[in-house]
């Protein structure tokens, strides 16, 4: 049990009615998981609001309630506090009730469109090979040191969070790397975090079904920047065209990282080859094991990170050469009579591109790129003709499929798709909306030295179909077929 009065620091309050010296167990903004003596969170989310379940939570235990607006009727013996944010409220009662674990740890944060899963994943696999104690909060897991949990966001909610940094602390853990995404930054999740870092990695077409302009996608992406502390350094790709707006108003350390630009971390492509990348990071050369240009992008930002948080430059090469790419994001396989098979999360216009050009720049040619490819339902429309413009301008044959369709119909998702590609490309294009059989008939169709590209789930390993999940890997899938087909 805590005490009110002191999960409440620095919250922006407006008023109080009922007394704040009480004990509480603790906070939720969920009110089915409110019990006796807890705190309820009214948060105002984008499909329903805490507000109206004020009273339903009083009824199950609730002792306290944090909200905007307080409701008409009030209850006897409940405190009630009014704030002027109750997402921004939530951050930092979570963070007080955890004993505000991030100034524990050496934190940093990773945002931009693509790029955040592959950055914060390598570094936790680059300091674990050197030897610390490190944790993870991404997409695909979370890690505290050596202990997986399941990710169910890329940001997960405040208490979450301070959930799991408190157990990397109590755990002894010394560094956290973190996916920030768009939604978090802008739910106020990572308020009240202290963070010795941020990466931005780029900007391109995303989540433009949250965010009404891509002008508030970027600057929401700012606005982590621009909240950093002095003691914290910001690390931006200056390749990209919103890689110095990030920096504008930032009050930490500014460092730039390119390939095309001068920066504070500067990289050449020296080979780029199915078997890996030598690069060249500020004079000193190094093979890796991860290939393409957008991967040259990701070890840079790698490089500069660990240098920044004070290892030595020649032990980070060292340790860049030896790290092993993350699931689902340009795994491959190749099959017993050489075709080989790409898995990618690529689900973003500008990801597709990235991973197709890689593709093109390291093939000869004289083989065919077969890419089978989807859109989310209930997700940004606007770029389903962009992705399927992509696949077909860069690929010898596309098959449009499903991807996750949620709730929406997959065919109505892939007429939308079919809508981008140009009229001299229809014959390379087909339909097939059961993405296992389009995945089956790319493996039908691929020739001895083919290559397959499956984008856009990487490394999930479901379906989800009118709101149930199914089993799905794409990486399994296309193992299983090719061997079927060789045999």
């Amino acid at each position: 049990m805590i005490i009110l009065k002191e999960i409440i620091y620095k919250v922006a309050i407006e008023a109080v009615k009922g007394s704040t010296d009480i004990a509480i167990n603790k906070m939720e903004f969920d009110s089915r998981n409110i019990g006796a003596n807890d705190v309820f969170v009214a948060i105002r989310g984008t499909i329903s609001d805490g507000h109206d379940y004020v009273e339903k939570a009083i009824n199950l235990g609730a002792v306290a309630i944090v909200c905007d607006t307080f409701p008409e009727n009030l209850a006897s013996g409940i405190t009630y506090i009014q704030v002027i944010d109750t997402n921004k409220a939530l951050a930092f009662m979570a963070a007080n009730y955890f004993g505000n674990p991030s100034g524990k740890l050496k934190l940093v944060g990773i945002t931009g469109t693509n790029g955040k899963t592959t950055i914060a994943s390598l570094l936790y696999q680059l300091y674990k090979k050197a030897g610390f104690k490190v944790g993870l909060l991404s997409t695909v897991k979370i890690l505290v040191d050596d202990i997986e949990y399941k990710a169910t966001h890329t940001t997960p909610d405040s208490i979450t969070i301070n959930h799991y940094l408190k157990e990397m602390v109590d755990a002894g853990v010394e560094y956290c790397f973190m996916e920030v995404s768009s939604h978090g930054i802008h739910q106020k999740r990572t308020e009240a975090l202290h963070f010795a870092g941020g990466v931005f990695t780029n900007l391109s077409h995303d989540h433009l079904d949250y965010h009404p302009t891509f002008a508030e996608y970027r600057d929401v992406k700012k606005s982590f920047f621009d909240n950093l502390p002095k003691t914290a350094f910001a690390l931006s790709n200056i390749d990209d065209k919103n890689g110095q707006v990030m920096l504008q108003n930032t009050g930490a350390k500014k460092l730039t990282y390119a390939l095309k630009s001068y920066a504070d971390y500067k990289a050449q492509i020296l080979e780029n080859q199915l078997s890996g990348l030598l690069l060249k990071i500020n004079g000193n050369e190094v093979w890796v094991k991860l290939i393409g240009t957008f991967n040259a992008y990701n070890l840079l930002a790698i490089y500069g990170t660990a240098v920044e948080l004070g290892m030595e430059s020649l032990e980070v090469l060292r340790l860049l050469s030896d790290l092993e790419s993350v699931s689902g994001r340009f795994q491959f396989i190749v099959s017993s009579t050489n075709i080989t098979a790409i898995v990618d999360y690529a689900h973003t216009p500008d990801a597709l591109e990235n991973v197709l050009k890689t593709i093109n720049d390291i093939r000869t040619k004289n083989e065919q790129l077969i890419t089978v490819v989807g859109c989310g339902g209930n997700r940004d429309k606007t770029k389903r003709p962009i992705m399927a413009e992509i696949a077909s301008e860069m690929s010898d044959k596309v098959i449009l499929t499903s991807d996750n369709p949620r709730n929406e119909d997959p065919e109505v998702i892939i007429h939308e798709m079919e809508q981008g590609v140009a009229p001299q490309n229809f014959k390379k294009s087909l339909s097939i909306t059961d993405r296992k059989q389009a995945i089956k008939t790319a493996c039908q169709l691929a020739q001895p030295n083919d290559i397959i590209l499956i984008a856009g789930k990487g490394h999930e390993t479901y379906q989800e179909i009118q709101g149930i999940r199914h089993d799905f890997d794409d990486m399994k899938t296309v193992t299983e077929l090719l061997n079927q087909l060789n045999k």
